[in-house]
């Protein structure tokens, strides 16, 4: 019996709607990146993109639980000398939280060519806006965390 390779034809995707509310950032990244990579499919595989669209909804209420992850700074670089600027996940959280959880769920995918067209089918809305939005292409529901 032959080995059965995948083809980016065969792949079937699927609109998924996760709702932040109430949920921890990490748990909701994890679920998020699953479903983005595909290994939630029995026909995963790891050189093909054959993950799910997700549409992340209520991010300006997902928690952030922890000790002190509320003050753990988070540093970026504006390419200019002595351009090094900081922001505390918490602010980062309050003020821009589709970015917080952009943030999180791309250091959950891998780090190349494959794991950014995979972000691409990420989407991240701070309220509701996103099922408005999306309402043709969404079609079932999926429970983070759950």
């Amino acid at each position: 019996m032959k080995t059965y390779s995948l083809k980016p034809a065969d792949i079937k995707r699927d609109w998924v709607v996760l709702d932040a509310t109430g949920v921890p950032i990490g748990r909701l990244a994890a679920e998020a990146a699953k479903l983005l990579r595909g290994k939630n499919k029995p026909y995963f595989a790891p050189h093909l993109d054959c993950g799910d669209h997700v549409v992340i909804i209520n991010a300006a209420r997902a928690v952030m639980t922890g000790n002190n992850k509320a003050d753990e700074p988070i540093y970026h670089h504006t390419l200019y000398p002595g351009g090094i600027k900081q922001v505390e996940r918490g602010t980062l959280l309050e003020r821009r939280p589709e970015l917080a959880i952009h943030r999180v769920v791309k250091g959950m995918l891998p780090h190349n060519a494959l794991g950014a067209q995979q972000m691409r089918k990420l989407k991240v809305y701070a309220g509701e806006e996103g099922l408005a939005r999306h309402r043709g292409q969404l079609g079932e529901s999926a429970e983070a965390g759950a």
